[in-house]
């Protein structure tokens, strides 16, 4: 009863605050300045390419890695300070967490149930997962998909307020991942609090209530799936005319389509119109940020 009591006084203090983050090796910058606010209940999504600084900031988050500077706040802990009882409310998902594991799937899960105050059943997380077959398994014995869908249900045998998810379903196949899709929605449900990181944007597009993308170690974008598809004005229309293959980019393919069909007078063949998918907008975003950072360096260069 405590812990719910708990839960509904802090449901006005976000899940997560950060304010002015930093994290340096040396001359390396990996977080530059972050600052970010996730809302109890949010499906958040961190994207960004390898050595932009995500890992290193959602191992700060989870209390792992100590930061340089700036303010950190989870479930209203520093993470930096973290107590039992702190790590009881939060789940988290690592990279290979059960790979070399002694004890069977339904054993792994019962041992770290009892950790917990209100923990999910067992078989009904193990079904959730797809591993009810696999139950009397030995992580030696599974294939890389299962074993992360190990890793999911252990994060989330606890029924955490908050869940760190780090590339879920890396060695998933289709039909996994699907699965996994629908697990995540009904932890949403709960209430539960989850950030997501995923190089799978169709993943990200279809989980996230938002989406924080980062590159050098600073936050590049941070908006909403059609936020950030929206940032991507022009569609690209193509079709065939005097059979020659036509394309043209335009704000308003709408007005380029009654042009287009009051100069046929019929019907236009291989008609296409194709809109900027939230890949097309990650990628250029991305792109942006290392020239702007290659300027930067150039400008330091110079400078000294």
């Amino acid at each position: 009863m405590g812990a719910r009591l708990v839960r509904l006084d802090c449901m006005s203090e976000p899940a997560i605050r950060i304010e002015g983050l930093h994290k340096h090796y040396g001359d390396l910058h990996a977080v530059d300045g972050l600052d970010l606010e996730i809302p109890r209940g949010e499906v958040f999504a961190l994207l960004g390419p390898n050595g932009a600084g995500k890992s290193t900031t959602v191992e700060i988050l989870e209390g792992f890695r100590r930061r340089t500077a700036g303010t950190v706040s989870v479930l209203g802990v520093d993470p930096q300070h973290a107590t039992r009882e702190w790590r009881s409310r939060v789940g988290v998902m690592l990279q290979g967490t059960s790979e070399r594991g002694l004890l069977t799937a339904r054993e792994a899960l019962q041992y770290a149930a009892r950790l917990h105050p209100d923990p999910r059943d067992v078989d009904e997380t193990l079904a959730a997962v797809g591993l009810t077959e696999k139950a009397g398994a030995k992580p030696a014995t599974l294939s890389g998909g299962q074993r992360r869908r190990l890793d999911v249900a252990l994060a989330l045998i606890g029924r955490p307020e908050l869940v760190f998810l780090d590339e879920p379903t890396t060695g998933f196949d289709p039909e996994a991942r699907r699965q996994f899709w629908t697990l995540i929605e009904s932890v949403r449900g709960d209430g539960t609090t989850i950030l997501l990181t995923t190089h799978y944007l169709d993943e990200a597009d279809y989980l996230a209530d938002r989406i924080g993308i980062i590159a050098a170690g600073r936050m590049v974008a941070l908006d909403t799936p059609k936020g950030l598809r929206a940032r991507a004005a022009e569609a690209r229309v193509s079709w065939a005319e005097d059979g020659a293959a036509r394309s043209e980019e335009t704000s308003t393919p709408t007005a380029l389509l009654r042009e287009l069909l009051a100069r046929t007078e019929g019907e236009i063949e291989h008609l296409e119109v194709t809109h900027p998918s939230l890949e097309d907008v990650y990628l250029t975003l991305i792109g942006e940020a290392a020239r702007d950072a290659a300027s930067a360096h150039e400008s330091e260069e110079v400078s000294a």
